[in-house]
């Protein structure tokens, strides 16, 4: 066993009994390259990672390769998800070297931890014009040893190019017109016939998708709501959606969301979830409330953790291969159904004898409509759907599930605090909110150390400082439950760690914020998180929870830190807005007068809660809504917003504002609809 058989990362510990003589990340790993005169080769991965696994089995396990490593290196190892600062440094350099980037992700670093070469995937020999990876391993040796000087200056100016890159012009800040150019930018793109944007593969683009919804509310253009929904449907039609257990995978190798890569991340779970709660208050549609529940209880079912906490990842992979899990042929489902069960089960999900997938197997998805089954069987299809679908998970129980990636993870159980927040408002189910606030009690109090938030926990300890996201996304998870609950705790604790984000990563020279905390580890460059990758943007969504609160609590200050922030990202919305979802979200409400609602009153009363369900139904996603019982000082006084409103007339009452300049307050939902219409 190396050294990573005591670490905590589970995909640091499934590289524990490589040949390979690993490091984790840290100074010892530096000091050894140092003392030895060799480079570094770090590689990052993730324990999901479908690709990470296969190198993995062809080099780290080959003998023969790790004793090249070993030779030639000091070699460190590297979990993304627990060390995004790194990540994020070195995949900018390896994009800046070879183009694109990826994972697995192999850097060559001199002692110093300057990046001089660096690449993703490399198959043990050489084949389909990518070099063997001992090639690799020797040529970069050679090349450190015969011209250090050469490959160190090399190593000191690409460094100095990510010191820079750090360094942002600001631009204007974003226009009405720039947002109507960015959906003319997105329309170019979208697919009209699967939805999503460009080919394959083809990813959920889940902030992208809010930014479409939340602008169909608001404007009388079909368009955004054409192409959120048309993506919405065709996602949970397709393979990408796991027909049987739902819940989505990362993404589909094909343009039509079919053959998907079969990891299931719970940050793309939580923000698909978000949308189609999203969906269902938009458009009232039942379809879209369906999906996000049953997303939702496949988080409670297969990820939820004990506390409350949410696991990180799913993997792609069991010992028999990556998707077997998931995939069926018809001899299989007869083996498990009875024979008309079966029936229904192969028309509605297109299991045949060729299949779609690997060796005749078929990924499921949706093939033909209850309808059209219930023609061809002459009898009503649901019911025998129903128990085929219980039928087939039974089934499916028995075989070999894929690992499960116990880590808890801040930034992402933040997500999926709001997903859950976002469904107790929009499918208005109590229990939804109380499952978030048992996640975000769990964060709270097991995640912050010594007054600093944590990035992950898992077997029993806080580990690595939070970086942006962490706070970022932690913070918006808190004000979507406060504004399900309306318990002040949840209001309290988004505003204080909306105050520390502030401190720890503020550009104190400039606009915006940087991805590492002012006081963490020093690396070759800080960096910025400006735009959306799987998950929203670090920056853009600190400019969206500042910008939400400034709007709740009247600060100004906070306004102008998120309207720098997005001076940052402006000139990217144009050209490439598929690319910052968040940022047309903050941008788009920035361009708004938001409508503020105070509502006071017992909120066990039936009348506050009627109005309560008429703000939510009638203002949108685009206003924020506080409520507060004035017999509970703290519940009115902790929320700026709710201060100095009383109740008229002794019932709850409702007060619609904007900048804090409020209507008459009103007693009725239908005098409050027809105020928010106004």
């Amino acid at each position: 066993m190396n050294r990573l058989a005591s670490e905590s990362s589970l995909y640091l510990r499934q590289h524990a009994d490589n040949p390979v003589h690993w490091f984790p990340w840290g100074d010892e790993a530096f000091t050894e390259a140092h003392a030895r005169g060799v480079p570094v080769l770090l590689s990052v991965g993730y324990s999901s990672c479908h690709w990470c696994h296969v190198m993995a089995h062809e080099s780290f396990e080959n003998e023969e390769i790790a004793a090249l490593m070993n030779e030639l290196f000091v070699n460190v190892k590297v979990d993304r998800e627990e060390r995004p600062d790194v990540d994020s440094l070195y995949m900018q350099a390896t994009v800046a070297l070879s183009g694109n980037g990826g994972w697995p992700m192999t850097v060559f670093l001199t002692p110093a931890g300057e990046p001089f070469y660096a690449g993703t995937y490399f198959p043990p020999q050489s084949r389909g014009g990518m070099p063997g990876f001992p090639d690799v391993l020797r040529a970069l040796s050679d090349a450190y040893a015969s011209r250090r000087e050469e490959v160190n200056d090399q190593a000191e100016q690409l460094s100095e190019r990510l010191q820079q890159t750090a360094a942002v012009e600001a631009g204007d800040e974003p226009t009405a017109a720039l947002l109507d150019s960015a959906m003319v930018g997105l329309a170019r793109i979208f697919d009209p016939n699967q939805g999503g944007f460009a080919g394959a593969p083809k990813f959920p683009p889940s902030m992208v998708l809010e930014f479409l919804l939340r602008r169909a509310w608001a404007s009388d253009d079909r368009h955004p709501r054409e192409m959120a929904e048309l993506t919405l449907r065709r996602m949970a039609e397709g393979g990408i959606y796991d027909q049987l257990g739902a819940g989505f995978h990362r993404y589909s190798v094909d343009a039509v969301w079919l053959v998907p890569h079969f990891e299931k991340m719970l940050y793309d779970n939580a923000l698909l979830a978000r949308d189609y709660a999203l969906a269902y208050r938009v458009t009232g549609q039942q379809g879209y409330a369906q999906i996000a529940g049953e997303t939702l209880a496949y988080l409670l079912r297969e990820m939820r953790l004990e506390g409350g906490a949410f696991a990180s990842a799913q993997d792609a992979d069991s010992s028999e291969g990556e998707g077997v899990f998931f995939s069926w042929t018809p001899a299989q489902v007869a083996e498990a159904l009875p024979e008309d069960q079966a029936r229904v089960a192969q028309l509605r999900w297109g299991i045949t004898d060729q299949g779609n997938f690997e060796d005749n197997t078929t990924v499921l998805r949706i093939a033909n409509t209850l309808d059209a089954i219930s023609k061809e069987i002459g009898q009503p299809a649901e019911p025998l759907l129903a128990q085929a679908r219980a039928g087939l998970l039974e089934a499916r129980g028995q075989r070999e599930a894929p690992a499960r990636d116990d880590k808890v993870i801040a930034s992402w159980n933040g997500l999926a605090i709001a997903a859950f927040a976002e469904a107790a408002i929009a499918i208005d189910q109590e229990a939804f909110g109380q499952v978030a606030e048992k996640a975000a009690t769990f964060v709270l109090d097991e995640m912050i150390v010594d007054g600093r938030l944590m990035r992950t926990y898992q077997d029993g300890t806080a580990l690595h400082l939070g970086q942006l996201d962490d706070y970022a996304n932690l913070c918006f998870g808190l004000l979507r439950l406060y504004e399900a609950t309306f318990a002040v705790r949840w209001f309290t604790a988004a505003h204080t760690i909306a105050r520390e984000m502030v401190s720890l990563f503020a550009d104190p020279s400039g606009d915006g914020f940087f991805y590492a905390a002012a006081d963490s580890e020093q690396l070759v460059a800080r960096t910025r998180d400006l735009e959306d990758q799987p998950t929203p943007s670090g920056n853009s969504q600190a400019a969206l929870v500042l910008l939400l609160l400034s709007t709740l609590t009247g600060d100004g200050e906070l306004r102008d830190r998120a309207e720098r922030a997005m001076k940052l990202v402006s000139s990217g919305l144009e050209g490439h807005p598929q690319a910052f979802g968040t940022a047309l979200i903050v941008a788009d409400l920035m361009g708004r007068e938001i409508s503020e609602i105070a509502i006071v009153g017992d909120l066990g009363d039936q009348r506050t809660k009627d109005l309560i369900a008429g703000a939510r139904q009638n203002c949108g996603p685009n206003a924020v809504i506080a409520a507060g019982d004035p017999a509970d000082t703290e519940s009115v006084t902790a929320v700026p917003l709710l201060r100095g409103k009383a109740m008229v007339n002794d019932a709850p009452t409702a007060y619609v504002c904007k900048n804090f300049a409020c209507q008459r307050p009103v007693n009725a939902p239908e005098a409050l609809k027809a105020e928010l219409e106004e």
